[in-house]
């Protein structure tokens, strides 16, 4: 059964991903052209992004955890998910830049400083930055595998800073940030405790 999982996940073509990670920005579009953004559409076009950029940061830290514990692997699909979250991480600070702060950019640094949960945010922001940049084979090659990944472990840091941005903007008490934050720090606490893959995952010899 588990070898047929994975046998059909290798047949999904990794553009797919990119294709349905493109529909949560169309859908987006969608509303902003057609007058469904409520009453502040500066904000739900900022939260949403956010949210968005969460959920895909919440599913790369999913996928060695899935493999380890049920043998199931995303791995190859892992880049473009963290690529897609970049890409809404970035969207929701330029929003915030032109349509929020319109490009103020003394007001950003006061607000920024003032403000702690947007320090977390643009924290999560800058460590994701070069984790993007280096997404790609040419940056393995040059930088090495080794120095490559302890590179990306800035995700561990940026992953937790992100939910606390969400649940620090809140202001009633909702459980979706909440729900969020403590899903993002068993995703990295399995990473810690679950180091090999389970008996059970492992092909069986002939």
């Amino acid at each position: 059964m588990l070898r047929m999982v994975n046998d059909s996940l290798r047949r999904v073509p990794v553009p797919m991903v990119w294709l349905l990670g493109a529909l949560p920005f169309a859908l987006l579009l969608w509303d902003i052209f057609t007058g469904g953004l409520g009453v502040d559409p500066v904000q739900e076009v900022e939260h949403r992004l956010g949210r968005t950029a969460l959920y895909f940061l919440a599913g790369g830290l999913a996928v060695t955890p899935l493999l380890r514990l049920t043998g199931i692997s995303l791995m190859r699909f892992r880049r473009a998910i963290g690529v897609l979250c970049f890409a809404y991480a970035a969207a929701h600070v330029l929003a915030w830049v032109v349509m929020d702060m319109g490009l103020l950019w003394g007001q950003m640094g006061r607000d920024i400083i003032k403000r702690p949960y947007l320090l977390f945010g643009m924290g999560a922001f800058v460590m994701m930055l070069p984790l993007a940049v280096t997404s790609n084979n040419l940056s393995i090659r040059k930088l090495g595998g080794v120095a490559w990944r302890r590179l990306h472990k800035l995700v561990y840091l940026a992953a937790p800073l992100a939910a606390l941005h969400w649940l620090w903007t809140v202001k009633v008490n909702e459980l979706t940030p909440v729900f969020w934050v403590v899903a993002i720090l068993a995703l990295l606490s399995l990473r810690l405790v679950v180091k090999r893959p389970m008996p059970w995952t492992r092909p069986r010899r002939a």
